[in-house]
């Protein structure tokens, strides 16, 4: 049915092996492998972490609750001149 030409995975009686990876040293395999995944959760975090950080509502929002806070407090603390 499907005639592919070129054929990423083949499979053996110990499982699938991908093409161009079995002339490597299982150690090398690793460290390819251990890169990858590597690279890819580094990815995600820093897509998330701009994607989050994109608005700073919240510490706007505290700036304010401070300055007003601080300004509550010096006219609470400043005399009365009657």
């Amino acid at each position: 049915m499907f005639n592919f030409k070129y054929n990423t995975f083949s499979v053996t009686s110990s499982g699938y092996t991908m093409a161009g990876f079995s002339s490597l040293a299982p150690n090398t395999k690793n460290l390819v492998v251990a890169g990858g995944l590597s690279a890819f959760v580094f990815g995600v975090y820093f897509y998330t972490m701009r994607a989050v950080g994109g608005t700073d509502e919240l510490q706007t929002a505290i700036d304010k609750f401070e300055q007003q806070k601080s300004k509550q407090e010096s006219e609470a603390t400043i005399p009365s001149k009657a």
